[in-house]
């Protein structure tokens, strides 16, 4: 089965529905990604495949949770996971994808013009210095334990904006502290096709007083 079977195979599994021109995008997303790791290092992963399950599919279970989005910025975006694969299924959310690291901020740039990206600003620098900006979601994949995400990020959220925390195994001992003022309002466990390993989406909001 070819790359292409297996990203329409994954989706069919995820319920996702792509037009032709988008599962295009998102293949040409994986062959950037394998074209520059070996000068940028976005991604211990060498294999196709494996960054389809690991990191492409993985990206889409944000999807779902960003419904109703049109704002986003994804923090410690690295190789724009899941920044960019959001972009493309969802042409009309606007997106950030934040890195400190200009090596990945030069590829994520690069990525978003050889993807006709119209929907996504690249921004270089650490999150706490940003302040331009306020938005419905702020997502990450593996950036920082939920404490200090939270306290990283929380001027970023707009009023009645929240937090996607992209997840590995059920993060208990974080969840113990998570601050008093912070709901975590939603934690699912994820199935990601062909990755045979926990994923969970923790959702949380600032506690209205």
């Amino acid at each position: 089965m070819n790359l292409k079977e297996k990203l329409s195979d994954g989706l069919l599994a995820m319920g996702l529905e792509l037009s032709a021109v988008q599962q295009l995008l998102l293949l040409e997303y994986i062959s950037l990604l394998k074209k520059w790791n070996s000068t940028y290092n976005l991604t211990a992963l060498r294999d196709e495949n494996k960054m389809l399950s690991h990191h492409l599919l993985d990206s889409l279970t944000l999807l779902p949770y960003v419904a109703d989005a049109q704002t986003l910025i994804d923090v410690g975006s690295g190789g724009g996971m899941p920044g960019i694969p959001t972009a493309i299924c969802r042409p009309d959310l606007q997106i950030t994808l934040l890195d400190a690291n200009t090596k990945k901020t030069t590829f994520l740039q690069q990525a978003v013009i050889e993807l006709g990206l119209q929907n996504v600003t690249v921004a270089s620098g650490r999150v706490e210095a940003m302040h331009d900006k306020k938005v419905d979601v702020v997502t990450s994949r593996a950036f920082a334990e939920l404490h200090d995400f939270i306290a990283l990020t929380k001027h970023l959220l707009n009023e009645n904006g929240y937090w996607a925390a992209m997840k590995g195994v059920y993060p208990y001992e974080e969840l113990e502290n998570v601050p008093k003022n912070i709901e975590v309002y939603q934690i699912d466990k994820l199935n990601v096709p062909n990755l045979n390993a926990e994923r969970h989406m923790v959702l949380m909001r600032p506690k209205t007083a």
